[in-house]
């Protein structure tokens, strides 16, 4: 039987991979492109904003879970800080090192059943890493549909 802790490993993975191959797969110069908004109240973002933001749910919660620091790393994940395809690439390995080293701090399954002040309350370290998968998937979901919005796709090499 899997644990529980290889099981949000094999998700977190998973949605690693799916971002490496949609950023593989959008030209660097629509990765930034906004769609169109029909209403100025509603922000749009782009590919890239809403790439970044993924990634970032999940570097927040791995500073959360190593150093109870839950900063949101919005200064940092700026389109600016990150303008191009390489840049980003190099954050989302930063963010899969950093989630592999707070996975380190669960010895057991029953490490995921502790609660942490997570960051306004205390939760379940297995309901913190649910919600953050949920956001980072959602966000990275999101990233896809703008890309299939309007954005030529490459072709992924396989």
């Amino acid at each position: 039987m899997a644990s529980l802790r290889s099981i949000f490993q094999r998700r977190f993975d998973h949605l690693h991979e799916r971002s490496l191959k949609l950023l593989g797969s959008v030209r660097t110069e629509d990765l930034f492109r906004k769609p169109a908004s029909g209403s100025s109240s509603i922000e749009t973002y782009s590919c890239g904003e809403l790439l970044i933001r993924s990634a970032a749910a999940v570097e927040q919660m791995a500073g959360g879970v190593t150093r109870r620091l839950w900063d949101d790393p919005f200064e940092w994940t700026l389109p600016e800080e990150l303008a191009d395809p390489a840049k980003i690439l190099e954050y989302l390995e930063e963010v899969r090192e950093a989630r592999v080293q707070a996975f380190e701090f669960f010895a057991s399954d029953q490490d995921l059943f502790k609660f942490i002040p997570a960051p306004d309350e205390l939760k379940p370290l297995a309901e913190v890493l649910l919600e953050t998968i949920d956001r980072a998937a959602h966000l990275h979901g999101r990233a896809a549909g703008v890309a299939q919005q309007f954005v030529t796709i490459r072709p992924t090499l396989t």
